[in-house]
């Protein structure tokens, strides 16, 4: 079964341009419904790698495809846990997820982690083999602001992430108050713009702005150049 892709767009943008992008997308794309009233949340995710730096070393070669594994919270709350599977060919991306209880999280962030068992989902499956045979461990929590539109033709997303920020403390995944620091410059921020087959005219118009550019960018691969310590070719 052929695995479904989506076009991701990815731009550095201040704080103006995202006031002015903001003010032109808002007539027409809708706020993710799980906003709430601060219109944003908090994306917290703790991403894995192996001994080699596998992950870490094929971003930056921009090798093609590659796959990154993390588990993500939103607004530090443990209620929903995710296990996510990102898979980045060709300028297209596709993602495969699921549920995790915090006791099987604990357990891949303590390096315990978990035996394969009929019945869990494939990603979950994959994930512990990768975490029992090439010794795949939490590496660097990535955390920062996201403000999501939401535009039903196309399924297009256009999210502004603020606030990049990194720590290396994965034991302190699910403290309300973790420290981590800034990654970015002092108003730089990032713009998403995620869509399936096509971008629909009245959305492409309404993200063009001067000075803006496409970048090609990684969260995991910026906080973990930042961490503490870097990355070194053959293992930290």
């Amino acid at each position: 079964m052929a695995l479904e892709y989506r076009n991701e767009l990815k731009y550095i943008v201040s704080s103006l341009q995202i006031a002015i992008l903001r003010n032109r997308i808002r007539p027409l794309m809708a706020l993710d419904a799980h906003t709430g009233t601060k219109e944003k949340y908090t994306i917290r995710s703790v991403y894995f790698d192996d001994y080699r730096n596998i992950c870490y070393l094929e971003n930056a070669d921009g090798t093609s495809p590659r796959e990154k594994f993390r588990i993500r919270i939103y607004n530090a709350d443990e209620e929903v846990i995710r296990l996510e599977l990102k898979r980045k060919e060709g300028g297209k991306t596709h993602k495969d997820s699921c549920s995790l209880t915090f006791d099987q999280c604990q357990a891949f962030l303590t390096g315990e982690g978990m035996s394969c068992a009929d019945g869990y989902p494939p990603v979950l499956q994959k994930f512990i083999l990768k975490y029992r045979t090439e010794r795949y461990r939490p590496k660097v929590i990535v955390e920062y602001e996201r403000e999501p539109y939401v535009y039903k033709a196309g399924n297009v997303r256009v999210t502004f992430d603020t606030d990049i920020r990194s720590s290396n403390r994965v034991e302190a995944f699910f403290e309300k108050d973790l420290f981590a620091r800034p990654v970015m410059p002092t108003g730089s921020h990032l713009m998403e713009v995620k869509y399936d087959e096509f971008l629909p005219d009245i959305i492409y118009n309404s993200l063009q702005a001067d000075g803006l550019s496409q970048e090609t960018f990684s969260k995991y691969y910026l906080c973990r150049r930042y961490n503490i310590g870097g990355v070194k070719k053959n293992g930290l």
